[in-house]
């Protein structure tokens, strides 16, 4: 989770704007009541800043006589809410002479709060009880309701295909004598009311002989375009039926609309598809699993390009699960789904996340994915080798690229490999962009590998400081 995107060291600035939906401010003596009153709201929206030591009204900074009882009464308002606000600590700030305390609430908590029954949210500079739907669609959202739980109106054992849940079964291979019907029970795709066994919607969306009865939009839209826009020349393939047959469907349709090109592996010319085909079916596999299935507004989208791969889930991302942490964030609103699929065998696809997928882009020199969150959606893009897609055929591809092999035995790490097979389709590299090619790795590094590429032979230095760049010898 991140703090509020306010520039929370830059109070004056935050004053300016007034109080607003993520901004609030209190005097020293704000009752604890009152103080908690916001911290829920704004828990239960986007997050924001209190400041305290400031005039209600105008905005004056009158500052803290003392910091520590301020700092007490801000965890007694936190521990008003059910369940209790964990923040971080309140940060002390000189303003105008006088001492503030800012109070961050991160947006994404991962619970939804309440204070004496009430569920509150932010409205402008207001704190209001939530109205019923965006109440239930929070509990949705952050998991405290979990829709794949919930059992549909007439839904009965019947919806469910047989032949899907003993596969199902069969590739548990649990030791004991339990029927079928404890194993779904107790995996949570199941539930009892009074004495009938029902499925849920994780059952009938894993099982179900037609799931779509119940979600008509949980399917995948497939489309292949000629150009890098939607236009009316193209391929579509309309995938329905439950999920493991959802996902196998797209994989083949990926595999049967990628082109072969000639890329550089390592310091090799391979010819490959013209994206790695583990990082389209790893964002499949999360674009199923993951999706709010709540909203039925919209299905999948998988729309190729002839530059790119697009990958559209509905839903934004779940829970505390911000584009700033997604790389290393484990969390899922559909834990039933996640754990069946991963019994069925797509194990290395959903234990390896969006972090495997960069990594794959770039072990194949392609730029890393974008992450985007759109009109209440969640979005991918990959992007291909546009000069290895430029209608050249294999031949003259192969022809065309620099042979990289004499470097084989000289050792390199495979940063400077990456640099040499971006070298290969752009002729020089600055350290800016090296720097974009492996962003995880300190810039002083990446500097002593060009440094070391041109001592060894590898390289020519051409210009000076920020001119510098880097062709190959």
């Amino acid at each position: 989770m991140k703090d509020s995107h306010l520039p929370l060291s830059d109070i004056p600035s935050l004053l300016a704007q007034g109080i607003g939906a993520e901004l609030h401010w209190f005097p020293e003596d704000v009752q604890s009541s009152r103080l908690a009153a916001v911290l829920v709201g704004m828990a239960n929206t986007k997050g924001g800043i209190i400041l305290l030591g400031v005039a209600p009204r105008s905005g004056q900074v009158h500052g803290l006589k003392d910091p520590n009882e301020s700092m007490e009464r801000v965890f007694q308002a936190a521990l008003l809410s059910d369940p209790p606000l964990i923040l971080p600590v309140p940060r002390l700030y000189n303003v105008q002479q006088a001492r503030v305390l800012a109070i961050s609430v991160p947006a994404g908590l991962p619970n939804v709060y309440c204070l004496e029954g009430r569920y509150l949210g932010r409205e402008g500079f207001q704190t209001n009880p939530l109205p019923a739907r965006r109440l239930r669609q929070l509990l949705l959202e952050r998991g405290v309701v979990q829709f794949e739980a919930q059992v549909p109106p007439l839904a009965s054992l019947a919806d469910l295909d047989s032949n899907k849940f003993n596969a199902y079964l069969q590739a548990l291979n649990l030791p004991g004598e339990e029927t079928a019907q404890e194993v779904l029970l107790r995996r949570g795709c199941l539930k009892r009311e009074g004495d009938l066994l029902r499925p849920t919607y994780a059952a009938l969306l894993l099982f179900g002989h037609y799931p779509q009865q119940w979600l008509p939009n949980a399917t995948i839209l497939a489309a292949r375009f000629s150009g890098v826009t939607l236009s009316e020349h193209y391929l579509k393939q309309d995938i329905g039926g439950a999920l493991p047959d959802q996902l196998r469907q797209a994989e083949a349709f990926v595999q049967s609309n990628l082109r072969s090109v000639v890329r550089l592996v390592g310091l090799t010319h391979q010819e490959t598809l013209e994206y790695p085909p583990e990082a389209a079916r790893e964002l499949l596999v999360n674009a199923v699993a993951h999706r709010d299935y709540n909203l039925q507004g919209d299905n999948i989208h998988l729309f190729i390009f002839a530059d790119r791969i697009e990958i559209h889930s509905p839903g934004g991302l779940p829970g505390p699960v911000t584009l700033n942490n997604l790389l290393e964030a484990r969390f899922s609103r559909n834990a039933v789904i996640v754990q069946a699929l991963s019994d069925l065998g797509f194990v290395e696809r959903l234990g390896y996340g969006l972090d495997r997928v960069v990594a794959v882009m770039r072990q194949n020199g392609l730029r890393s994915p974008r992450f985007e969150e759109i009109a209440g959606s969640f979005r991918v893009t990959l992007f291909g080798d546009i000069e290895a897609l430029a209608g050249l055929n294999q031949a003259s591809q192969t022809a065309a690229l620099q042979d990289l092999s004499k470097y084989q035995e000289m050792g390199l790490n495979p940063r400077q490999e990456l640099a040499l097979g971006f070298l290969t389709r752009h002729h020089r590299i600055t350290s800016r962009e090296y720097q974009e090619l492996c962003p995880d790795v300190h810039p002083e590094t990446l500097r002593r590998d060009l440094v070391e590429l041109v001592s060894r032979g590898v390289l020519i230095k051409v210009g000076d400081k920020r001119a510098t760049y880097y062709i190959l010898k």
